[in-house]
């Protein structure tokens, strides 16, 4: 099967602006909105709760608190099913080198 015309418009923006989004201007805010948003909710995830529902069965929390060595950290998205959290999405401006720079999959391994 293959993906959802709105990723596959996604990636094709991303290709064509690629050079200003790498700059470094480009922020974390910015790819969420216009990016991840978008992509997660095009797979189907209900990512900023248009169906309403209370707090503790929303598919998507942003900035979720989640206890790791005792220190509350906050994952940039995590995903839940019936309020149970399936996994972590921690986002980067796309300006970071995340096949070179260990720390972003270190921040996230630390989340699971």
């Amino acid at each position: 099967m293959p993906a959802p015309q709105i990723i596959l418009d996604l990636v094709e923006r991303f290709e064509r602006n690629r050079d200003a989004y790498k700059s470094g201007a480009y922020n974390e805010t910015q790819v969420r909105r216009e990016f991840i948003d978008p992509f997660f909710e095009a797979l189907g995830w209900d990512v900023n709760n248009i169906q309403g529902y209370a707090e503790a069965y929303k598919d998507v929390i942003h900035e979720d608190a989640v206890k790791v060595g005792g220190v509350t950290k906050a994952p940039d998205y995590s995903f839940r099913i019936g309020g149970t959290r399936k996994f972590f999405v921690e986002a980067k401006k796309p300006a970071v080198d995340i096949k070179t720079d260990v720390s972003p999959a270190f921040q996230l391994r630390r989340y699971a």
